[in-house]
């Protein structure tokens, strides 16, 4: 296997940049730089020079000989001064020595992954948490690189290869007189079965990662002329849209992504809706809003309470409060909604942060609690679809069948962590990764 290099720091210039040497000639390349390997997992300083001799830097240098590395091969690393010149100049260095080539990009996680150092679920976090922008965006990342969901795979594959253990010994040892602890009756594998898949549908009714690493969308919707695009420009503190009193003004969904209390989300403002008066372009983008509603996981509703789209979660905002304050059929009507707001002098808007998060919290996973990506549920829901065995049918008293369901159940678990037909899904993957990674 060919020994790569690449920088696995920040781009330069910095203060401290690190080059990270992972391959059969790590210790070859580190010590023809530094002249002399350092003790293992121990900081040493050295003066590098090029095959010429050539000063490049001082810097300091670690080895740390495999499989117990990142990467579970042979790895070197370079803490070198963070110009570019300096960087540049080593990593010439290294590419002029036989054996050694820049890596390519996810390429030391991918060693990591092939190598057993981490599996597929804590890959995927880790390519989660270089992205995370948000504090629950890191919080959900660092738990699935942690392994928080691999380890909750290994307990359920134990329990998957009891059940397969004791089936098999049924099957085919049933006679013999040393396999009387596995013995067991079809409807007790039906029953251990079951419980498998009560477990694994309290995984499946939990929030996806991707609404976590994606972030919700809030969608603000209403009739013309309700305060829309004045709304998202004050929520995103900036002219995102256009605000015009001409009714029809915004034609299309204006997206713009914004973080409140650390929760990613998708503010999108929308067409005025309305049956009548509209042209033919507006109407596109009325009929764009109508679908942005249904696929929002909040809605704002900047309009009549009693004319609020069907929807689970929803906020109904009197909005514009600075333009009928004092009109007193306008404020009972307000009272029937939410709260009452003007993104114009701001009144309001404190109370709807709180009710926006106070409601996205409730999409999201509890404290500590490990989610699933779509992959990853995918594989999840066809394992307990395997587990489950219709009441009534042949298979609650057929040995085989149910021995094969247990057989296709693993399989599918094993597709969480990497273990089988992945080719395909690994390129995707790492090729998200910067080169350094």
């Amino acid at each position: 296997m060919d020994t790569i290099f690449a920088l696995s720091s920040g781009m330069p210039p910095a203060a401290i940049a690190v080059v990270r040497v992972s391959g059969p000639l790590a210790g070859s390349a580190l010590a023809a730089l530094a002249g002399r390997l350092p003790a293992p997992r121990h900081a040493g300083l050295a003066d590098l020079r090029d095959s010429d001799g050539q000063p490049l830097d001082r810097a300091l240098t670690l080895w740390f000989p495999g499989p117990a590395t990142a990467t579970g091969e042979d790895l070197a690393e370079f803490h070198l001064h963070g110009g570019r010149a300096v960087i540049a100049a080593v990593e010439a260095a290294l590419a002029a020595m036989p054996g050694l080539r820049r890596a390519e990009a996810g390429e030391f996680t991918r060693r990591a992954f092939l190598n057993g150092r981490i599996d597929l679920a804590e890959a995927e976090g880790l390519a989660d948490l270089l992205a995370a922008e948000t504090e629950s965006q890191r919080i959900q990342a660092l738990g699935m690189a942690s392994g928080h969901v691999s380890r909750a795979v290994a307990v359920w594959q134990d329990r998957l290869l009891a059940l397969m253990a004791k089936a098999e010994a049924e099957l085919n040892f049933a006679d013999e007189d040393d396999v009387g602890a596995y013995d067991l009756s079809a409807r007790q594998l039906v029953d251990g079965m079951g419980a498998l898949a009560v477990d694994l549908d309290r995984w499946l009714a939990r929030p996806v990662a991707e609404v976590i690493a994606e972030g919700l969308s809030v969608v603000i919707a209403g009739p013309p002329n309700a305060g829309k695009s004045t709304l998202i420009n004050a929520l995103a503190q900036r002219e995102l849209a256009i605000v015009s009193p001409i009714a029809g003004t915004t034609r299309d969904v204006i997206e713009t992504p914004l973080a409140l209390d650390g929760i990613a989300m998708r503010f999108s403002d929308t067409a005025g809706m309305r049956g009548e008066g509209a042209d033919a372009i507006e109407a596109i983008g009325i009929d764009r809003a109508r679908a942005a509603v249904m696929a929002a996981d909040i809605l704002l509703w900047l309009g009549d309470p009693e004319a609020v789209p069907d929807h689970p979660r929803h906020i109904l905002i009197a909005a514009q409060a600075d333009r009928w304050r004092g009109d007193t059929a306008a404020e009972a009507a307000a009272r029937r909604s939410d709260l009452i707001l003007s993104a114009a002098t701001g009144e309001g808007m404190e109370e709807l942060h709180r009710q926006i998060v106070a409601m996205a919290r409730t999409l999201l996973p509890r404290e500590g609690e490990a989610v699933l990506r779509q992959r990853q549920r995918a594989a999840l829901a066809d394992a307990r679809e395997w587990l489950t065995i219709e009441a009534g049918s042949r298979e609650e008293e057929d040995m085989i069948l149910l021995a094969e369901r247990l057989r296709l159940a693993a399989a599918a678990l094993d597709r969480i962590t990497g273990r089988a037909g992945v080719e395909d899904m690994l390129d995707a993957l790492f090729g998200r990764f910067c080169i350094g990674k």
